[in-house]
């Protein structure tokens, strides 16, 4: 099997700062919809309060990015498990269109917590108090998932039309 250099901390970190910003973006949008079903439109950031909150955000993101970066090299050194799911994709026994349908899941789901908790408690320094009632963070994190599946799709078709990671390991 081939050998594989450890993604560098610069991908890990960009990678974690695109989706991060992408789910904090549709999480705050559905927590304010969710919101105004349960709650009467309780939580309702303008664009300003959401930037705020988002500045304060991005050196969460950060550190999720390195953390994540140890948990995988620590539990993949040499990135050997990696190399044998894009070898299955490769010869069709995992999924093709959906990239990590089930990553995609879990981070749509935990990055609209996360969100919420962040709307939450820097919302004193920011503006007006939010408080979310779990209902609304729970619905909101489970139509969120529905963000994270179109945009893994949507990541899956341009892998497919683009053969991006075809032929790129070689058993």
């Amino acid at each position: 099997m081939k050998k594989t250099a450890p993604q560098s901390v610069w991908t890990w970190i960009l990678i974690t700062l695109l989706w991060g910003s992408v789910f904090f973006a549709t999480s705050t949008w559905i927590l304010s919809i969710v919101s105004a079903w349960f709650d009467g439109g309780a939580f309702s950031p303008d664009r300003a309060e959401a930037l705020a909150v988002y500045a304060m955000y991005v050196p969460v993101l950060l550190v999720i990015a390195l953390a994540a970066m140890a948990i995988k090299n620590r539990l993949d050194p040499g990135s050997l498990k990696q190399l044998e799911r894009q070898k299955a994709v490769r010869e069709g026994r995992r999924e093709r269109l959906f990239v990590s349908f089930a990553g995609s899941i879990a981070t749509s789901f935990l990055f609209t917590v996360l969100t919420a908790v962040f709307h939450s408690v820097t919302a004193p320094a920011i503006g007006p108090a939010v408080s979310f009632s779990v209902k609304v963070v729970l619905v909101a994190a489970g139509l969120n998932i529905a963000a994270g599946l179109a945009a893994s799709l949507l990541v899956g078709i341009i892998f497919l039309v683009s053969g991006v990671g075809r032929g790129s390991v070689k058993a």
